[in-house]
Formats: C-alpha cells, structure tokens, sequence
C-alpha cells in the first residue's frame, strides 16, 4: 500500500481517521499537496484536487459579494430607490424591497460560509443558481427595465457565470473523491 510504505502504518492510519472527516481532510489536500506530490509523481493528481476546492471557494465566495450588495436597501427607501432607479413611495413596496434586501444578505452570507465550508458548497450552489437563474428569466420576459436594474442583471449573469465555474468544480471534486 502507498500509504503505508511512504509515511509508515501509523501515519497511514491518521490519514484514514481524517479521511472520515472530509473537511479536515480537504484542508490537508490543500496543505500539503506541493509538499506530497514532490515525494511521488503519482500523486500530482492531489494539486490538481487542491485546485478545484480553490476554485470553488473562489466562485462561492464571488457570489457571495454579489448577492450582499442589495443588503444596503433595508437602510430605507431612498437607498432601495438609490439601487433600483424606482420611487419608493408607497409603504407596502418599501416593506416588500427591505424584506427582499434581508434574503438577498442571507443568501449572500451563506454564499460565503460555503466558500469555507465544503459541506454546504453543493447546497448553496443550488440555491444561488435558483436564485440568480429566476432573474434572469423575469428580467429577460418582462424586458423595459431602467439601467439601473440593468446593472442588476448584468451582476446576475457575472454570478451565473461563476455558478457555472463553480459547479464544474464542484462536480469534478465529487468526480475524484
């Protein structure tokens, strides 16, 4: 077995014991992959893992950004008309966009904590795409949007842009694993 003649029995069952935990163990890939693949050429296939964990995070994280800049719309109705181009006079439609903002934060947040956190990178990458793809379709069968909203839309099609980014990451890691 590789494992037990490169680093000796004990060490190779460390790094089963780590192996049931796979955050811990993607983070050690990460670590010592250059370190590992010098030793023996036949594991440079952990660099190009460590890879593709990184750019996942990168793409989550990305997404992430996006979806917190709406956040600043629950400061009130002149920041919500600041954002979108609209007049917010009405108080039902203030409640409905400052609600909106809140979810845009959470999802954003979570975004972000998945970038760190392997076991909600499938989940929220779901949840992005739901989120990110729905607009673009409302966008694209209303139409008549001011530029303002355009701006929306085009952030919306740079996070699809790293949703689909991070998904073939993402498969690919499950692909390997």
């Amino acid at each position: 077995m590789l494992l037990t003649s490169q680093f000796g029995a004990r060490q190779a069952g460390a790094a089963l014991a780590h192996a049931a935990r796979p955050t811990e163990f993607q983070d050690a890939l990460q670590q010592n992959a250059v370190a590992l693949c010098r030793r023996n050429p036949l594991l440079s296939s952990l660099t190009w893992f460590a890879r593709m964990g990184r750019v996942l995070s990168v793409c989550l994280f990305v997404v992430g950004v996006i979806h917190l800049l709406p956040l600043a719309g629950v400061l009130g109705a002149s920041r919500l008309s600041a954002l979108y181009g609209i007049a917010v006079a009405e108080p039902n439609v203030e409640l409905l966009l400052r609600h909106r903002a809140v979810l845009f934060g959470v999802l954003g947040g979570l975004c972000i904590a998945a970038a760190f956190r392997p076991a909600l990178q499938g989940f929220m990458l779901a949840a992005a795409a739901t989120s990110v793809v729905s607009f673009l379709f409302l966008a694209r069968a209303v139409g008549g949007y001011n530029a303002q909203v355009g701006r929306v839309v085009t952030a919306d099609w740079v996070a699809l842009a790293a949703l689909a980014l991070g998904a073939v990451a993402y498969w690919r890691i499950r692909g390997a694993a």
